[in-house]
Order: structure tokens, then C-alpha cells, then sequence
């Protein structure tokens, strides 16, 4: 029993602890950046003010998780994020098929709890900092459920609290707002009329309870929606959730300081719409729905965003400008938001995509003035522009474990964030980023540092790409249709099959992108005019356009009257798609960009999500594309320019990979990069994936090490497989043998041993 007499006022219990680095901020970005710090090294604390993990992707805003891919809806192929994100989502995929964001919630626990490096502090808010000489010392913040306050020292600091508390308690560079046109030559800028800030939504959920639901609203809900909200005809009883991310207010307001306010007419907004939904009589069909959940904390967009060494503006993304200093990547469009919100008569958004993806320069990552904080997620140095594209969550997160890569990596030197431009510094953190499965655009440096590259390499069969069977559906081209394929090194006639129920025409061209590494098919190198006669018909084309390494689109162009041969065979960096657009994310099937806006006009050519998208059926005259053992150490992980993969033969069901060194080497972890379908969107919530486990990945692996057993399993499903090495003996040899349980041919982008 504790009694305690009366006294003078008593302090609280206070906690203080020395790290490495400490992050502030428990969303997705500050979780990557979390982990990655700790797995390199460091000793962690992560500071998150809300009971869970996740941010607007935790159960308590419910948003799903996009980046570069969005949606599939662009021209981004194989642009999904790798490294932890993509980690948290193909767990995703394989423990929650449902969607269910309860269940997202449990695997970032899983993820941070895992790291023996790491320590979370959940319900924990900052409130002070001390500095000295332009650098943190110490933060407090106090935990309102067990009542205790925490002094946290550490050499980096990592500001991923998403309203940049740290970064406005620390005395950091920031804006908040739109900047004018001019100060970065930025035609989509907004003025005054548009507004400068991007406002919050709040979601719902309804659910069919298979009876008549009654719903009385409460007295504070939204009356008249009709005549308050300009767009309530694009309600419907069967969207929910983040679907209706439209649902949004507050962007002529102070999203920091207005937060309460903002939330409180969301509300209103909500259990309104929902009152419209089951009380109007205009949607008879949602008799049996009940309002299962609405979120208790809005979603925010935008508030600070703090000021680096440099800031990313609407050039860098739309001319896709290759900085040396690139160390992670983004490709959602630079998505603005009228600042009305659900009350404007204007879309809910207005989005311009690039033709590829970009670079994000480190300079953006760290505070132009204090010295040792970083900058993560949506607060990066950008523009207000350029975070347009930069906030989403996905490519939040991959900033995130740069920067804990970077923040370690200050802590082993003995550096400040910017001494890391040093180009010896810039190229080691590059490196320790790409062998954690991060993607650096532009970047192939593995294989100096991989002893993987000094070794024999022997595989039991690499695929020759010569043919697609004729056993898929057959396509309409009601729109046009594409296959990508590696460009071909030899003469090669290639043929496809097509039919027709009565003479007609088809048009084939050959296509390619402007910049090698993208995939929008703008400059014809070739056209085949073919006449066709009533049934099947064989049409042949000659595929080879030139001395280079770079994808090309074999474009089958619109005649509702044809249709091709499709092909159920999928193979690693090989994928057909459509000419047409996304409702979710553009507007039409071509982006035309208005005059002066700084935007490109280029049409959209996107896959089909699985069971659907199946490869175009063909049989070449030479092979198109060798899968070779040679790309197992070149540092490449997904396509860039070419599948940059090696594959097994077809009937080589249970292939094998060996590595021999006459020499010996030590060494202590073996890594597999493997095929985890960079092309498809992996959204968090409530989208109903077609695989639990991507296709193309190595399912089944036992390793052998100088003739005896270390690793085996029958059930993978992620990206990378990762073994620890004997640490007792030199190593002479390691074999690997591979499956995939569901039948397609084995792959592995790379290898590396360190």
C-alpha cells in the first residue's frame, strides 16, 4: 500500500536515457527511419504521440499505403518502393487479405519490437528542447498514461512527427503555406483563390448487418447536404473509408493550431453525409447498412515543412533532374488540393504526373541550420509544389530509412548530416542503403563490396526469352495494347497472332521512351500496317531498333474489331499494358497538360491488375533476351532498362545457384534479392489483392555452405532472403537451391555475400 501525506508539490517520475538517435514521430516514415537506424547499428528511441504505430496508415485514420505506383495508374512500372516499406507491405499482403487496418497495426509492432536496438515509447509527446550551438542536446516529453516525463539525449535527432514539433521546438528553419510562383519558377503554384494548404479528411466505415439498420444522427450533424456540398451527388452507399479521401476541410485554416477546429467540422461533415446516405431516400440500397466506425482523429496533409540545404521544387519531378545526391525516390503526382475542400465546387484535386519517377536529394533530408536533426517524411525540404507529390506515405517511408541509414552513419564517423555529401561519405551510404534493399536511383555500386562478385558462378539453366505460349485469353483492342519487352540484341523476327470476324486492319508500332529508364512509349521507331482476314492471323514484325539497352513497347493500336492472343506465362521484368487511364488518379487516358503550367502531354499506359493483364502471345525467329547468371551481382534489384534478372528454365523446376572461391573468404550474412513484382500497387486497407504471396518469388531455398546445411525453408513470401554465415570457417563454397510453389520460373535479381 502507498500513502502519501501531504507535502509540497511533487515532482514527476522522470526517465533519462543516452541513444544514438532519436526519432520523434511514429508514423510510417519515422518507423522506417526507426528501423533502419537500429539495424544499422544504432540505439534507437522511438517517440510516437498516439497509442499506435502507423500514422494516417494505423486503424485510427485508416488511409492505404501508396508511392511511386499509384494506384498502378501511371507510367511508373516496377517503381513500388523496396527496403522496409516494402517489407511491411508484402507482410500485409500475406497476413491480411481482408485489408484490415487492426491487423496493419499489429505487424509495425511485430516490425519495431523485433529490433533488439530499438526502444518504443507510444503515447509520448515532445515539448521542449534544449540546444547549444545550433545543435539538440536533450528532448523532454511526457507519457499522459504512465505519467512519466523523459529527458532523451542522443547524437541525431530525426523529426518525423509530421507537424515538425521538434523542428519548431529546436529553433529549425520552416514554412508553412504556398510559396509564390516565382520563387522557384513554379507555374503550378497556387494563388489565393485555390489556397495554400492541403486540409484533413476523416473517414468512415459502414458494414451490411443483412437486416433493416435505422440511423438517427446526432444533433451536431451536417443538415442540407445537397445545398452545403456542391459534389454530394458523387456519394454513394457503397464507398467508404479512404475512398472517399475527398472528404476534406480546413486548407484556410492553421492546420497546427486549428487542428481541434478542423476536426470538429469533419464530424459534422461525416455523420451528415452519412444521415444523407441513409435518410434521403436516395440510396434505397443502403437499408442494411449500419455506420460500423469513424475515425476519431482526422487525417492530416500539410502543415510545416522544414527548410534544408536544398529544396525540391515542380522541375526537379516533372524533368526527373538526376542529382548526385539522390538517395531515394518518388513518383505520385504532384497532387494539389483546392483549399475549400468537400465545400468547393471545384474536383477534389488537381494531379499532374511526371513521365517517370525521381530522385529526392539528401540535401532535403536535414535542417539547413541545426545541425543534427533530420527532416523525414512530409516535412522535407520541398515546395510546397513538390510536396504535392513527396507526402504520401509510401515515399515518405523510403525517405525515412534513408535518413536512419544517414542518421547511423553519423553517429559511426562522428559526422553532422551534412558532412555526408562528402563524396566518400555519399557513395557508403548509398551503398548500405541499396544492400538493404532501398532503391537509389542511378546507382549500381554492390558489386564492389560483394563477395559475391569474386566468385565462380555456375546456375543450373538460364531461360532464353523466345516465346509466349498462346494458352491466355484473347484481348479487344478496344483500347490500344502493349507488350514491354527487353530490347532485342539480335535480328528478330517476331510474330503475334490476331483475329477478326470479319477483313479489317491493324496498326502495330514499335516504341520507346525519351529517358531509357522510363516507360512512356513517345518516340515511334516503327509502324506495320497489317490487312487481316476474317479468323486467325499470323502478323510478323521485325523487333530489333537499335544498339541499346532499354524496353520496348510493341503497341497493338485501337480497332474494336481485332483482338490478340494472350499468353498465361508470367516472367520476371516482362509486362504488358493498356493505353488508358486510372479514374483514381487522372482523368482521362492521356494527361494534357494546360499551356504555361509546366507540366508535360503524354498518354497513360498502364498494366491490369492480376488475374487479368496476361502477356501478349508471340513466337520470335532468335532469342529476345537471355536471363543470365551475369546479372546476379551487377546491384541491380528490379527492371531498370531490362529485366536485370537471372531466371531458370521453365522445366528447371528446382534450379541451382553455386558460388565457389579457391581462395576462402569470411564472411557473415548471405543476401537474395528476389522478384516481388515492383509493378504492383500494394495498397494497406481495403483493397482485395489477388495473391497472398507475389508470383514470381522464391518460395523454397536451402542453402549449403561447404557441403553442409545452414538454411532451409519452404515458405517464403518476402523479398529478401537473408542467412548468417559460419563465423568459425572460411567459406569455399555456398549452393543454393530454389523453388517457387506456384509454378512459374525461379529468379533472383541478385546476390550478395558481406
Amino acid at each position: 500500500m502507498i500513502i502519501e501525506h501531504a507535502s509540497g508539490p511533487r515532482p514527476l517520475k522522470l526517465v533519462s536515457k543516452t541513444v544514438d538517435v532519436v526519432v520523434v514521430g511514429g508514423g510510417l516514415s519515422g518507423v522506417c527511419a526507426a528501423i533502419s537506424a537500429a539495424r544499422s547499428g544504432s540505439k534507437v528511441v522511438l517517440i510516437q504521440d498516439r497509442p499506435v504505430l502507423g500514422g494516417n496508415a494505423s486503424s485510427e485514420v485508416r488511409l492505404w499505403i501508396l508511392g511511386a505506383t499509384s494506384h498502378g495508374g501511371n507510367n511508373n512500372r516496377w517503381a513500388r518502393e523496396g527496403g522496409i516499406i516494402n517489407e511491411i507491405l508484402l507482410e500485409n499482403l500475406f497476413r491480411n487479405p481482408s485489408g484490415s487496418p487492426l491487423v496493419l497495426d499489429s505487424i509495425l509492432q511485430d516490425w519495431v519490437y523485433r529490433e533488439s536496438n530499438l526502444e518504443v515509447l507510444v503515447n509520448t509527446s515532445v515539448f521542449h528542447a534544449d540546444i547549444t550551438n545550433h545543435k539538440i542536446q536533450k528532448i523532454q516529453a511526457f507519457n499522459s498514461q504512465n505519467s512519466t516525463m523523459y529527458a532523451l539525449s542522443a547524437q541525431m535527432f530525426v523529426d518525423s512527427s509530421g507537424d515538425g514539433i521538434l523542428t519548431h521546438l529546436s529553433g529549425a528553419a520552416y514554412r508553412m503555406g504556398a510559396e509564390i510562383s516565382s520563387e522557384f519558377d513554379e507555374p503550378m503554384a497556387p494563388g489565393e483563390d485555390y489556397g495554400k494548404l492541403l486540409g484533413h479528411s476523416l473517414y468512415f466505415y459502414s458494414k451490411d448487418l443483412g437486416h433493416k439498420v435505422d440511423y438517427v444522427a446526432p444533433e451536431f450533424a451536417l443538415t442540407d447536404v445537397p445545398k452545403l456540398i456542391p459534389r454530394y451527388k458523387n456519394f454513394s452507399s457503397s464507398e467508404h473509408g479512404c475512398s472517399l479521401w475527398w472528404i476534406e476541410w480546413g486548407g484556410r485554416l492553421d492546420t497546427i493550431h486549428q487542428s481541434e477546429e478542423i476536426k470538429e467540422e469533419l464530424q459534422k461533415i461525416v455523420y451528415g453525409v452519412w444521415d444523407y446516405i441513409k435518410n434521403s431516400g436516395e440510396f434505397p440500397d443502403s437499408a442494411n447498412l449500419a455506420l460500423e466506425w469513424v475515425g476519431t482523429i482526422p487525417g492530416k496533409r500539410e502543415s510545416r515543412r522544414a527548410e534544408g540545404d536544398y529544396m525540391l521544387r515542380q522541375s526537379d519531378i516533372i524533368e526527373q533532374v538526376e542529382y548526385e545526391d539522390n538517395v531515394c525516390h518518388g513518383g505520385w503526382s504532384i497532387d494539389l488540393h483546392p483549399a475549400d475542400g468537400v465545400y468547393g465546387s471545384e474536383g477534389g484535386c488537381n494531379q499532374y504526373h511526371a513521365k517517370g519517377i525521381y530522385g529526392i536529394p539528401y540535401r532535403c533530408l536535414y535542417s539547413r541550420n541545426i545541425e543534427n536533426l533530420f527532416i523525414n517524411g512530409r516535412l522535407i525540404s520541398a515546395s510546397h509544389v513538390a510536396f504535392g507529390s513527396t507526402r504520401v506515405m509510401a515515399t515518405s517511408s523510403t525517405v525515412g530509412q534513408a535518413i536512419g541509414a544517414a542518421a547511423a552513419l553519423c553517429c559511426q564517423e562522428q559526422l553532422s548530416p551534412r558532412d555526408l555529401l562528402q563524396p566518400l561519405m555519399l557513395a557508403t551510404l548509398k551503398s548500405n542503403l541499396s544492400a538493404a534493399n532501398h532503391y537509389v536511383p542511378n546507382f549500381h555500386g554492390l558489386e564492389k563490396n560483394n563477395l559475391a562478385s569474386s566468385a565462380q558462378i555456375q546456375v543450373s539453366s538460364e531461360l532464353e526469352l523466345q516465346s509466349f505460349a498462346k494458352n491466355g485469353d484473347w484481348k479487344s483492342l478496344k483500347q490500344s495494347y502493349a507488350q514491354i519487352l527487353p530490347q532485342s540484341t539480335n535480328s528478330n523476327l517476331v510474330t503475334f497472332f490476331a483475329r477478326t470476324q470479319k477483313p479489317s486492319k491493324l496498326t502495330v508500332q514499335l516504341k520507346t521512351s525519351l529517358k531509357p529508364d522510363n516507360h512512356s512509349p513517345e518516340l515511334i521507331s516503327k509502324t506495320y500496317d497489317f490487312e487481316l482476314h476474317t479468323g486467325e492471323n499470323e502478323i510478323e514484325i521485325e523487333l530489333n531498333i537499335g544498339d541499346f539497352s532499354q524496353y520496348v513497347f510493341v503497341c497493338f493500336c485501337e480497332n474494336d474489331e481485332v483482338e490478340i492472343a494472350l499468353s498465361d506465362t508470367l516472367l520476371t521484368g516482362i509486362v504488358s499494358v493498356r493505353q488508358g487511364g486510372l479514374a483514381k488518379v487522372s482523368t482521362s487516358s492521356k494527361q494534357i497538360a494546360p499551356a504555361g503550367l509546366g507540366v508535360e502531354s503524354f498518354d497513360f499506359w498502364v498494366p491490369d491488375r492480376r488475374p487479368k493483364g496476361q502477356n501478349v502471345a508471340f513466337r520470335a525467329s532468335n532469342v529476345i533476351h537471355t536471363f543470365s547468371q551475369e546479372n546476379l551481382t551487377t546491384g541491380a534489384q528490379r527492371p531498370i532498362r531490362s529485366p536485370n534478372a537471372w531466371v531458370a528454365r521453365v522445366d528447371d523446376v528446382s534450379p541451382v545457384v553455386s558460388l565457389e572461391w579457391s581462395m576462402g573468404v569470411r564472411a557473415k550474412q548471405l543476401f537474395l534479392y528476389l522478384d516481388c513484382d515492383y509493378d504492383h500497387p500494394l495498397e494497406s486497407v481495403q483493397y482485395q489483392h489477388h495473391d497472398r504471396i507475389m508470383p514470381m518469388l522464391v518460395s523454397e531455398c536451402e542453402v549449403t555452405c561447404n557441403g553442409s546445411i545452414i538454411y532451409s525453408t519452404q515458405s517464403n513470401h518476402q523479398a529478401v532472403i537473408s542467412i548468417d554465415l559460419p563465423q568459425d570457417q572460411s567459406i569455399y563454397s555456398l549452393s543454393l537451391r530454389l523453388a517457387n510453389i506456384q509454378g512459374h520460373p525461379v529468379s533472383l535479381f541478385g546476390i550478395r555475400v558481406q
